[in-house]
């Protein structure tokens, strides 16, 4: 009997979903097969998928085209690559293993990155910088600076002032971000305030000859270099400190990555105050007498000091020699200045010659200029353009090195009165004048730098931005030490050369034990004789004398390991030290019980 008979239950499910009941011997099992083995016959019945609108964009396959996802960006210049440049690619071959060598790969890939997007961000920076052309005809110095306000536009033209002061011959100084001007009058007068808004901060006399003013790392406080002592004032004219170890100051210079005060005093010393802790770095006299000229390069912190016999010497505040001398004018000098990028270096004599040197590689002169009249000021624009001022005059040039006729000024101005200080103003063009008579600001189209980097140097800083700037600028704060001719030298490692190890080696053998001097003790009326007395410098003399011993055979030993086999000399040469240092053995003193 079947299971269907037995079980009718079962079998009205096989009706069920069957039309026809299957026996259950006619059932064959079926080897299942991969999927790669099938063999489909038949149709494809597909069933659309009903999808809401807002998703089908999501879920639609996009077509990959390789043409849509190249670089459309157009190719950068080389030179502007070359100006954003890092430096060379590092040599590989020093690189002994596989993992090293692959990441300093990628360490390259991403600063040849760096640097090409540094490079796009130039067509960012709107502002470009312009000269005046003149039409046929004519000359550009021939024009009048009322004539080049009419031509400008309204902001820029209330730029162009003068101040008549009372108090002068003044020195004169712009803030880092060139926002504020700072002046300070022979007779005691000194002021600061914002020059654009001609807003005042601060005036008064301070009933003391003043020789020269410097803005420190913040235009909020400033340093006053009176008759006998350095001050500083805040910007509400309220005395911060009186520096009395800075004593009759002449000249001063702020490093304002260091936050160092440099000063020149009348008796030929150099020194450098670090205004964020109130210490005196370095003191000490160049042995030049009275220090009129000086000036900082800003590539390296690097002082310049122009001497009377027409010498430059450069100084750094941990060596108490001059870093380097340049021999510029057969005269005593009568001005000098560094350009913005440390790169040259321009001077002028008594001679009426004004010479510019490549100050990297301390050569030149790159250019050498004769004038009618001895310089006595003489400044650079952030964009190369020179100011050189002659007595009342003053000239300014459009190219710092080459110049087509440099005896044809780009501009001309007469100032009235003797001139005592020049400054060009940064991002701006503006060129500020201090005279016997008071101020002046000239107006010098495509002198300044048109594009600031505001985390840098900003002009329209606020408050709160000024704060976060003097604290980050505290943290990075470079240390005195580091303020070299080369910077790049710092991050070289300093090894010894073949012929310093050679004379280390030879000087071993010409060392002399050390001297030894014993003060023994005063003892009192019987306690000690001289017997006792020279019997214990005997004994100290020979303790010293077998740690001497000791040393040079241990400095012995390690050179004989580091010879080569073919320095024969130096073999016998260290035996003859080593026989020679047996016959100096120490005398065993016996002591009495």
């Amino acid at each position: 009997m079947s299971n269907n008979e037995t079980n009718p239950k079962r079998k009205s499910l096989n009706k069920r979903y069957f039309q026809d009941v299957v026996e259950e011997g006619d059932v064959k099992k079926i080897k299942q097969k991969p999927k790669r083995q099938h063999k489909f016959k038949g149709e494809i019945i597909t069933v659309e998928q009903k999808v809401p609108k807002s998703l089908k964009p999501h879920l639609k396959r996009k077509k990959i085209d390789d043409h849509k996802y190249k670089d459309k960006r157009p190719n950068i210049p080389t030179h502007i690559l070359e100006k954003y440049k890092r430096g060379e690619n590092v040599e590989e071959s020093g690189i002994k293993t596989k993992h090293f060598k692959a990441k300093q790969q990628r360490k390259e890939i991403y600063l040849e990155y760096a640097s090409e997007q540094a490079a796009r961000t130039e067509l960012l920076l709107t502002e470009q910088q312009g000269f005046i052309e003149a039409d046929e005809g004519e000359v550009t110095a021939e024009y009048r600076q009322e004539e080049i306000a009419d031509n400008v536009d309204i902001q820029s033209a209330a730029k162009l002032f003068k101040l008549n002061l009372d108090f002068g011959p003044y020195s004169m100084r712009y803030s880092k971000n060139g926002r504020h001007l700072l002046l300070g009058g022979r007779k005691g007068h000194v002021a600061t305030f914002d020059w654009i808004t001609k807003k005042m901060h601060c005036e008064m006399n301070v009933m003391e000859e003043v020789a020269d003013v410097s803005f420190l790392h913040v235009h909020t406080m400033f340093a006053c270099a009176q008759k006998d002592h350095v001050y500083i004032y805040d910007n509400q004219g309220t005395e911060l400190h009186c520096l009395k170890r800075l004593y009759q100051v002449n000249r001063m210079e702020f490093l304002p990555y260091h936050f160092l005060l440099a000063t020149g005093n009348k008796d030929g010393y150099l020194s450098w105050l670090d205004v964020s802790i109130g210490e005196l770095v370095a003191n000490y006299g160049t042995k030049q007498g009275d220090i009129r000229i000086m000036r900082q390069n800003p590539g390296n912190g690097v002082l310049c000091v122009g001497g009377g016999r027409g010498v430059v010497s450069m100084w750094s505040p941990k060596v108490r020699e001059p870093l380097a001398k340049m021999l510029c004018h057969a005269t005593p000098l009568s001005a000098l200045t560094v350009d913005h990028k440390g790169q040259h270096l321009v001077t002028a004599g008594l001679d009426r010659k004004v010479k510019i040197w490549d100050i990297r590689s301390l050569s030149g002169p790159l250019a050498e200029y004769q004038l009618r009249l001895p310089v006595n000021q003489v400044d650079v624009s952030q964009k190369g353009v020179l100011a050189v001022c002659q007595g009342n005059y003053c000239e300014l040039y459009h190219n710092l090195v080459i110049s087509e006729n440099f005896s044809r000024p780009y501009l001309r101005k007469h100032c009235g009165s003797f001139v005592h200080g020049m400054r060009f103003c940064p991002y701006e063009d503006i060129l500020g004048v201090s005279t016997a008579n008071g101020f002046q600001s000239l107006l010098v189209p495509g002198s300044g730098e048109p594009n600031y980097d505001a985390l840098e140097d900003n002009p329209m800083q606020t408050k709160s931005q000024r704060r976060e700037h003097e604290v980050h600028s505290l943290l990075e704060k470079i240390p005195p030490e580091l303020i070299t001719l080369d910077p790049s030298e710092i991050a070289t490692v300093d090894e010894p050369t073949l012929q310093e190890k050679i004379d280390a080696k030879r000087a071993i053998f010409f060392v002399k034990p050390p001297e030894i001097q014993l003060n023994s003790r005063r003892k009192m009326k019987g306690k000690g004789g001289s017997a006792k007395m020279a019997r214990n410098k005997q004994i100290v003399k020979d303790q010293k004398r077998k740690e001497f011993v000791a040393e040079v055979r241990e400095a012995k030993r390690k050179i004989i390991s580091t010879h080569t086999m073919g320095e024969s000399d130096n073999f016998i040469a260290l035996e003859t030290k080593s026989s020679a240092l047996d016959r100096f053995k120490p005398k065993q003193v016996k002591r009495k019980t």
